[in-house]
């Protein structure tokens, strides 16, 4: 008599799995700082191109969110993913209403640190979050921040320093541009890529177990 071999059963999904959707160091080394390790980095390529009478801060969620839908169409396409935690963000560093590049060219960023030097300016960070059950949320995060009166001396040694390629505004604060820093109002890890509090929060509130390895930190 023949004996039917007893059905394999499907693997488990693994529960409580993050996807942050970013190539950027800076908000993996905060996530990191926080005690947690995505599962995935799945950077999402979006025209970052302002649209005619954009906010900063409509441009920051208007980006934020579209990550996060790139982000979420590619993570349900895996199964190991389909009930993954994914988290998005944008910053933008803006001068009233005029939103500076991500300095690409040393020119570029040159334009953004005499613009910046001996005055205030607003950085914006949005984050957005889907939950495993689909519920989006987000947060938007204004900092202020005044440098210092930058002398050319001062701009020259920065921009040889490489640190400004591809920083919102041509300068990254948790760098050598944190020494121009003369007062800052709001999140510092905002202006770095990603609020942690508010981060935290936003998964917390969905049922993402944020401190529950601490205690195995050694």
């Amino acid at each position: 008599m023949n004996q039917t071999e007893p059905p394999v059963p499907a693997p488990a999904v693994q529960q409580n799995r993050l996807v942050l959707a970013s190539a950027s160091p800076r908000r993996l080394a905060l996530l990191q700082q926080a005690g947690i390790e995505p599962s995935a980095l799945l950077p999402a390529d979006v025209d970052e191109t302002p649209l005619k009478g954009e906010s900063p801060r409509e441009h920051a969620r208007r980006l934020a969110r579209a990550k996060l839908t790139v982000a979420a169409e590619a993570a349900r396409r895996r199964d190991d993913m389909r009930e993954a935690y994914i988290v998005s963000a944008d910053t933008v560093v803006a001068v009233g209403r005029r939103i500076l590049p991500k300095a690409e060219l040393p020119d570029e960023a040159a334009d953004c640190l005499r613009l910046l030097s001996g005055r205030q300016h607003r950085v914006f960070t949005a984050i957005c979050m889907l939950s495993p059950k689909d519920q989006r949320r987000e947060r938007l995060v204004e900092t202020r921040v005044r440098f210092k009166r930058l002398s050319s001396r001062d701009i020259e040694r920065y921009l040889a320093s490489g640190e400004w390629r591809g920083k919102a505004g041509g300068y990254a604060i948790q760098g050598l541009a944190g020494s121009f820093v003369v007062k800052l109002v709001g999140s510092h890890s905002a202006v770095v890529g990603l609020p942690l509090y508010e981060t935290l929060a936003l998964l917390e509130g969905e049922g993402f177990p944020i401190r529950e390895r601490w205690g195995a930190v050694e």
